[in-house]
């Protein structure tokens, strides 16, 4: 090959070199500017998240200075209690309240978890007027269930959120004392008597109480209490300054299938005359009931919310409008 040949090949050779390596700068430069613009988004759309996160603690501020070593009394069970995703928040939002000074006592149920015992070991599950019918043999299981199983796996979940918990029942302490509510129902019990020193002592040294609702009467036989009202005597007696239903259901509703239709607030007069009007009605008859006797016997607010909803505990002890529906005692003008 010719001296003039080499040359000629050598220089389309370099324009070669240079077109592709102008090529690869501006594809490099057209993802760096990509990236960059990425990035950008990013940081942006963190520092709006951060500052609602600050928006939303410095709202909360006056709400932790007032509930800051007050008791909140919450009842949980019903759906919060069959998602283990639903269980891991509510467990954090309890550990956050007791973190930032709030005392809250953990009162559960288990109905599902009790079902699929009974079914496990071939017993069937019978009710009467929405309350378990508990005969020897299902009552055994109910506090099998109850005060192992659903007790200790509630226990773990605090600690594994970094909270300090201790699982006990109403037996413990005699925290619950009880009679047969009536032979029909086998071993339901009605509260008779309520000690709270056991729960005292733990909220004083920072621990969570969680609590089975298993009472026993004067011989020592177990009760399977109904969780709301178990709830509800504890609250009375610790003169707590929330008690807190944890439920299926956004709250108290003029339409029960229109959650649009949900009243925010009720005092005890407005609750009765919703009561005698009919708009409330079926199952929220009792757990209503369970919120105006707790606020008689000196409960300041009783809260039904939905414990379906994400984070419903904290929005309805920390914002303005909450998300259920608040029961409050009248002021009395002094």
């Amino acid at each position: 090959m010719s001296a003039a040949s080499c040359a000629t090949r050598a220089r389309a050779s370099a324009r070669g070199d240079g077109a592709r390596g102008a090529r690869r700068f501006a594809t490099r430069s057209r993802t760096s500017t990509a990236h960059r613009a990425r990035a950008i988004a990013l940081s942006a759309e963190q520092e709006s998240d951060n500052q609602t996160r600050v928006k939303v603690l410095s709202e909360a501020l006056p709400y932790l200075q007032r509930f800051a070593g007050q008791t909140v009394v919450v009842k949980y069970g019903g759906a919060a209690m069959k998602s283990e995703e639903l269980k891991a928040a509510v467990i954090r939002d309890v550990v956050l309240l007791s973190t930032v000074g709030i005392r809250p006592v953990l009162v559960h149920g288990g109905g599902p978890e009790i079902n699929a015992m009974l079914n496990r070991v071939g017993v069937e599950a019978k009710f009467l007027n929405g309350l378990r019918v508990t005969d020897a043999q299902t009552m055994e299981i109910v506090e099998q269930v109850l005060t192992g199983k659903v007790n200790k796996s509630i226990v773990s979940l605090i600690s594994c959120a970094g909270g300090k918990a201790v699982g006990i029942c109403g037996k413990d302490g005699n925290l619950l004392r009880g009679v047969v509510k009536s032979e029909e129902l086998g071993f339901v019990g009605d509260v008779t008597q309520v000690d709270t020193r056991l729960i005292r002592e733990l909220v004083n040294v920072g621990y969570i109480p969680v609590v089975a609702t298993v009472a026993m009467d004067a011989d020592g036989q177990a009760l399977n209490v109904n969780a709301d009202t178990a709830a509800g005597a504890i609250a009375a007696k610790l003169g707590a300054e929330k008690l807190i239903l944890m439920t299926d259901v956004p709250g108290v509703c003029t339409d029960k299938d229109d959650p649009n239709t949900l009243i925010r607030e009720l005092t005890m007069k407005e609750t009765e005359e919703a009561i005698a009007k009919g708009v409330i009605a079926g199952g929220m008859i009792p757990k209503v009931e369970c919120c105006m006797t707790s606020i008689t016997n000196g409960v300041k607010s009783a809260h039904i919310i939905d414990g379906r909803a994400k984070h419903s505990l904290l929005l309805e002890i920390l914002t303005d409008t909450g998300v259920g529906t608040v029961i409050t005692s009248p002021v009395v003008a002094v």
